[in-house]
């Protein structure tokens, strides 16, 4: 997509003020706070500029969430678990047991070396200091190594769900108990991808193909979007439709020469919604009401232009402000 340099939307704004050159030290600090400021109100107008919108991306569920752990390298362990796959029972090695097989393990999110388990016993287990594992032939995962368990589930009756856990046995100088959460939550960041801003939809399995897929209802909160109602517990993926994240400009000295891209589609806008904001710091208010007029015609011929695209149609079918696009 076209962009156009920051240096260009600065130097029109300020030919547009009329300085004759360019502004003073203060001003240009002046002007590329307003130009964020138009920047963030622009990219908020829709939820699905060409440029910022990403379809149907797969991203990872996490399962669980543990917190209340204070002691024992406990910020290694107060995180979210993903379903990575079940266990093998053996080591990457093959030379020892480690687990139950054909039982869930789950990795951290955050500290990718915390795992959750069943050993031999059939007992859950928290463990850290695990390297690495391995995926097998047939799909099961083999840990480097049992790693240093943290917590071993202690009751009688041993439970297949770990948010069914009642006891717990503290080791290695942890302290507890674990606080268990069971969730389907789909966390703004992934590594290796986008940061999402806004989630738009979200289906189980690639959608805005050939053949339909499953939408699934959802709720945002501070850590992501939450899945109501998942088709199975095993899904350890979903595919996300989304709003990349915003991100302002940086740009704090030698703005004249600056080449920050800018979108072209915000071009204009910015650089009338600007000078609108200049000539209300300057008391120009009816001058000011004129311009913004200016700014708001070009900002509304970019949001038609993804109404022929029919973005507004399908990806942003169900959904149509910030406000109802998302479950709460």
């Amino acid at each position: 997509m076209q962009t156009r340099d920051y240096k260009d939307l600065f130097r029109l704004t300020s030919s547009m003020i009329g300085t004759g050159g360019e502004l003073s030290a203060d001003e240009q600090t002046q002007v590329s706070n307003f130009i964020n400021r138009r920047f963030q109100q622009a990219f908020d107008e829709s939820p699905v500029w060409p440029r910022y919108l990403v379809s149907s991306e797969k991203r990872e569920i996490y399962s669980y969430n543990i917190s209340g752990i204070t002691n024992g390298q406990h910020t290694q362990m107060n995180q979210n678990y993903k379903l990575i796959g079940l266990n093998s029972g053996r080591n990457i090695a093959d030379d020892a047991d480690i687990g139950k097989s054909a039982t869930n393990v789950y990795q951290g999110g955050s500290t990718d070396t915390t795992f959750i388990y069943k050993n031999t016993s059939n007992a859950w287990v928290i463990a850290t200091s695990i390297s690495s594992f391995e995926v097998g032939a047939d799909g099961t995962i083999s840990l480097e190594s049992a790693g240093t368990v943290k917590f071993t589930e202690a009751d009688t009756v041993k439970k297949d769900l770990i948010q069914d856990v009642v006891t717990w046995t503290e080791n290695d100088n942890s302290l507890g108990p674990p606080i268990i959460s069971l969730k389907n939550l789909i966390p703004y960041t992934e590594t290796g991808k986008n940061s999402i801003g806004d989630f738009n939809r979200i289906h189980r399995r690639a959608a805005f193909l050939n053949d339909s897929s499953l939408e699934y209802e959802f709720f945002v909160d501070f850590d992501g979007a939450n899945i109501l109602n998942i088709a199975n517990s095993t899904d350890d993926k979903a595919f996300v439709s989304y709003k990349k994240q915003f991100t302002p400009y940086t740009v704090t000295s030698d703005f004249y020469n600056s080449t920050a891209e800018v979108p072209a589609e915000f071009f204009n806008y910015i650089a009338h919604a600007v000078y609108a904001d200049f000539l209300r710091v300057q008391n120009r208010q009816q001058e000011a009401l004129a311009e913004e007029q200016v700014a708001q015609t070009y900002l509304t011929l970019e949001l038609e232009k993804i109404d022929i695209l029919s973005n507004n149609n399908t990806i942003n079918k169900r959904f149509s402000t910030y406000v109802n696009r998302q479950a709460r």
